[in-house]
This record gives C-alpha cells, structure tokens and sequence, in this order.
C-alpha cells in the first residue's frame, strides 16, 4: 500500500511505542499520540534506544536508523491526526473505551482515513458501530513487541470492506510481516487458543496437579515452547489475561473459557505479572530493565 504517507499510532505504551518504531524503520511517516505527556517521554526513549540496540548489533545501519527516527513525531492532540492515512489505536483492552476513542476519531480523522484497532479480543463489528464509517474499520492485531514479531492478525468486522481488507492487508505485508486472517469472532485466532492454555495451566496450578515451576518446564521442554504459560502471562500482564478470558466467556457463552479463580485472585490482589514485579513469579529482585509489560 505505496499510497500511505502518514500513519498516526494512539497508545504510547509498549504496543503502540513498537507499531510506531516499526512504521518508521519501514519508511513511513508516524505521529504517535498519547494524552500522558509523561508516557510519550517515555516511549520517545523507548524507541530511541531500541533503534540504536539495532545499530550496535549491526541489524541496521546508522542512516536507516537516523531516517527512522526522523520520521517520527509525538502528540497529546488528537486533531494533530487529521491528516492520517491509516490511524491505528494501542490502548487499553477496553470495549467502552475503545468505541469512545473511535467515535471520536470518525469526527476528526480524514474521509478516506482507515481506522484500526490493535484489539486482542474485542469485536471489530462492535467497535466499527461507534462511526460512520463502518466498512472502513478493522482489526490489525500486533503480536508484541511489534518489531520483531513476524505476524499480523486481521480480523473482519462484519462491514469491513474488501478495499479495506486489501489495503491493511497491504500495509501489513509492507511492513514484512505474514498476514492471517479471522472473522468477527471472540478471541480471534491466536487468543481464541493460547489464552484458554494459559487459563488451564492457572487451573492446574490452583488444583495443586503440579508447581508453577514444573507446568513451565513441562510445556517448555514438552512441547518446545519458548516460554512456559504461566510465565508467558506475567509477560502478557496477568490482567489482560483476564480481560482476554472474560471476553472468550461472554461471546462464546461455554463455561470452558470462563477464567480461573486464581488467575482472578492474583489481578485482585494486583499481581499483574512482569509490569508490577510480581505475577505469578517474583521479578521484584531482577534489575529494572529486565522487567517489561505486553499486551497480545
């Protein structure tokens, strides 16, 4: 999709800080926006420091790195994204909030303008509801962090049109990443099978079939997987988990997706995995840049 000059990212946090970076080391012009003034510092730093790991490592040349760079720009004003092509929100997993954001970026953003969501979860049919322009709404779901990961989940709202499709599709592909896609359905794809896993490796922790530390080392080196479970959720957030299972439970209505009552205690008592310090592991003693936060 050669046409997208400007590509606007809301949400300043780790997802929305690594679409950006991505979008610019691609060579698209990016305005990321977040209403804390404070977590666009941050992720200004963030991205500086993740473009320059690159350059050390010899992934990227010092000019790609300086270009990238260059092409970014940050706001707290949301009119400053009225000239976007594309306007892809990062924010909280959060159905009202999110159809709140939409229905006020129908107002400002360009006619031609597609709005996606990077949503794990949530109807794109529901968030497509909240403006006028419903066939030119869509999900294009990261896999954290952004720059690495080699997949984009689109997902088809019900109105969601084929030119639509075609140019996230584009877009997706021009970025370098591989594109799958899924209907309007809860969970979509990848979250409809992993967050259900997650939920029963909490259940066979909570029913004492095995320690935290035996359920990880046995899908680890059982079923070759990177991470454990249980530890992959502390790096997702224990409370997006949560939210995750909630929406599972509620749009497929089988009580197999409804969320484990230790899964639910730990966000309670605010054990929110890697981002907090503490999850189901303890990450209060690790060095503070070791420690980071996803949202799938």
């Amino acid at each position: 999709m050669s046409s997208v000059k400007m590509i606007a990212v809301i949400g300043g946090g780790q997802m929305g800080s690594g679409i950006a970076q991505l979008t610019a080391m691609h060579g698209i012009d990016v305005c990321l926006l977040d209403v804390d003034s404070q977590a666009l510092s941050t992720a200004s730093s963030s991205i500086s420091s993740s473009i320059n790991r690159l350059v050390s490592k010899a992934h990227l040349s010092q000019a790609t790195a300086s270009e990238a760079l260059k092409r970014l720009c940050f706001t707290t004003n949301l009119n400053d994204l009225s000239h976007a092509d594309f306007i892809i929100e990062a924010i909280v997993e959060s159905e009202e909030v999110k159809k709140a954001l939409f229905l006020q970026l129908d107002k400002i953003a360009k006619s031609s303008a597609i709005l996606a969501s990077n949503t794990s979860s949530i109807s794109i049919t529901r968030l497509a509801s909240s403006t006028t322009r419903p066939k030119q709404v869509i999900g294009m779901h990261f896999m954290n962090p952004p720059p690495v990961m080699k997949l984009i989940e689109i997902v088809r709202g019900a109105d969601t049109s084929e030119d639509t499709f075609a140019a996230t599709k584009a877009l997706s592909q021009r970025l370098g990443k591989t594109v799958i896609t899924s209907q309007d359905y809860s969970g979509f794809i990848v979250n409809r099978i992993l967050m259900p896993m997650i939920n029963e490796a909490f259940y066979t922790l909570y029913t004492n079939v095995a320690t935290k530390e035996d359920i990880d080392t046995g899908m680890k080196l059982g079923t070759n997987h990177p991470m454990g479970p249980l530890e992959l959720a502390d790096f997702i957030g224990l409370d997006v988990c949560l939210s995750i299972m909630k929406v599972l439970h509620a749009g497929l209505g089988d009580n197999k997706y409804a969320p484990c009552p230790l899964l639910v205690q730990y966000v309670d008592a605010g054990r929110l995995g890697r981002k907090r310090g503490i999850g189901v592991y303890d990450y209060s003693k690790e060095p503070k840049s070791s420690k980071s936060s996803s949202r799938l």
